[in-house]
């Protein structure tokens, strides 16, 4: 996207947009990303509101400003804003990093294929796939899942928004009840549930003894570590994991954007086990 940024010289400025902030932890990933690559940079983290998002993008065009991250409730709304989109932000809809480029405002998806990176991690073997949700990085995840061509259901508690999801990119939107679970190799939580409670869950009262024993539940909540539904798929004796290879992957591929800078994945997660963060309990 753009030619290696350069060490010296004012530092540059990234951020991330979202409502609410405080969760976030890809200011520790992307400072110390600047220090691996001998940049003077800073990234930091601002509460936008909805209201807010059009003014706050607009900031990003000056010299100097690298880009964005974006995450709720923002992903899909930012798209309008856009002076041109990556061929997955817009067929996916939503976007998560803004790249400025002389002022022109870039949106791109690496919310997708550092889904993919993650999965491939976690050792997911493919097959029929659930995603719970509808929202934007639901539509990262159908994305990422039916580009390598796999069976993909969405569950959402707002049926219409989950037929909406398919209609653009593929897959089946079922109920709960509809869904064929013993055929299910992999489930992935692209909603906010467990997010801001810890005994929420997207799946209340499920027998996650109805997967496969080979299958595996991946929520994209990376915070608290380990939520509700992954103790519950982890007591059935099911493979768990939290989104927080997710994060990493997503984070490196928007610096790299950004600075040209090529950096493995290593910095972005060790960045978080520094602050006592890890992909989730084993089993």
């Amino acid at each position: 996207m753009r030619e290696k940024a350069k060490p010296a010289g004012r530092p540059v400025q990234a951020y991330l947009f979202a409502d609410p902030v405080s969760h976030t932890l890809s200011p520790v990933m992307h400072n110390a990303a600047f220090a691996a690559c001998g940049l003077a940079g800073e990234y930091s983290a601002r509460w936008v509101s909805a209201a807010e998002l059009g003014q706050a993008l607009a900031s990003l065009r000056v010299e100097g400003v690298l880009g964005a991250n974006l995450t709720i409730p923002h992903k899909e709304t930012a798209v309008a804003y856009m002076d041109s989109l990556s061929g997955a932000a817009r067929t996916i809809g939503a976007i998560n990093t803004v790249i400025n480029v002389g002022g022109q405002l870039h949106g791109d998806n690496t919310d997708a294929p550092g889904l993919a990176a993650a999965l491939s991690d976690a050792g997911d073997a493919g097959g029929p796939a659930v995603v719970l949700g509808a929202g934007g990085a639901a539509r990262a995840a159908v994305y990422a899942l039916r580009l390598r061509q796999r069976e993909v259901f969405v569950v959402n508690r707002t049926p219409d928004r989950a037929r909406s999801l398919t209609a653009a990119l593929g897959g089946q939107a079922l109920d709960r009840a509809a869904v064929s679970w013993e055929q299910v190799s992999l489930i992935v939580n692209a909603s906010s549930a467990g997010l801001n409670d810890p005994d929420q869950t997207p799946l209340l009262d499920f027998d996650f003894a109805a997967l496969p024993p080979s299958a595996l539940v991946y929520d994209m909540v990376y915070k608290p570590a380990e939520t509700r539904m992954m103790r519950e798929a982890r007591a059935a004796g099911l493979r768990a994991e939290n989104g927080l290879g997710m994060l990493a992957q997503q984070a490196r591929l928007a610096f790299i954007a950004w600075t040209g800078c090529e950096i493995g994945i290593k910095v972005f997660l060790d960045a978080l086990r520094l602050h006592g963060l890890d992909r989730g309990a084993p089993l």
